[in-house]
């Protein structure tokens, strides 16, 4: 199904405070890539995670965004870049703790980068993930996994693919992608 324009273009986490804006959609480049535009909290940021099938080139716009790429860990300035190539360990953060950085990230391909972000920000704002913005439920949490297609380092990644493929099998069986639609396409 594909994503309607009507989507709000701005999305906030209550929990983890931080703002995402698409400044351009799979939709409109035809699912080459999606840019987002990202104000992160001071002292926030994401775990290390790593993606197969895209990477993820990340541009400072006002303030340092650290980047944890591989062996590597930046403190990028405005105007400065860096890429997480497919099947690198990475995560970004705010090295602050008084002030908020704004960068962009392209992900390319697009993928399904936009209907994970929407889920998972739009379940943190109904209450269903913990502190961290992670689902609380198990079956939401494989269905966000299959969509956003990333990975936790430490665990082989036939395995970490074996158990969600299965866990979002049963999680669509009991229709709990049913539950997810509303965060990500036109509701009639």
């Amino acid at each position: 199904m594909p994503l309607v324009s009507s989507l709000p273009r701005t999305l906030t986490n209550p929990l983890i405070k931080d703002k995402v804006t698409f400044l351009k959609t799979a939709a409109e480049t035809d699912g080459a890539y999606t840019l987002v535009e990202v104000e992160l909290a001071p002292g926030g940021g994401n775990g290390l995670h790593y993606h197969v099938d895209y990477i993820e080139i990340f541009e400072v716009v006002e303030g340092t965004l650290g980047i944890q790429c591989g062996k590597e860990d930046l403190h990028l300035q405005p105007g400065e870049v860096a890429t997480a190539p497919a099947k690198t360990v990475h995560r970004f953060y705010n090295p602050s703790q008084q002030e908020r950085v704004v960068f962009q990230t392209t992900i390319k391909p697009a993928r399904h980068f936009e209907e994970m972000l929407r889920i998972a920000y739009g379940l943190a704002n109904d209450g269903k993930t913990n502190q961290k913005g992670i689902p609380t439920s198990i079956w939401y949490l494989a269905l966000l996994f299959e969509k956003g297609e990333s990975y936790i380092p430490g665990i082989p990644l036939w395995l970490q693919r074996g158990i969600v493929k299965v866990l979002a099998r049963i999680a669509r069986y009991r229709g709990m992608d049913q539950h997810l639609h509303k965060y990500y396409l036109e509701q009639p």
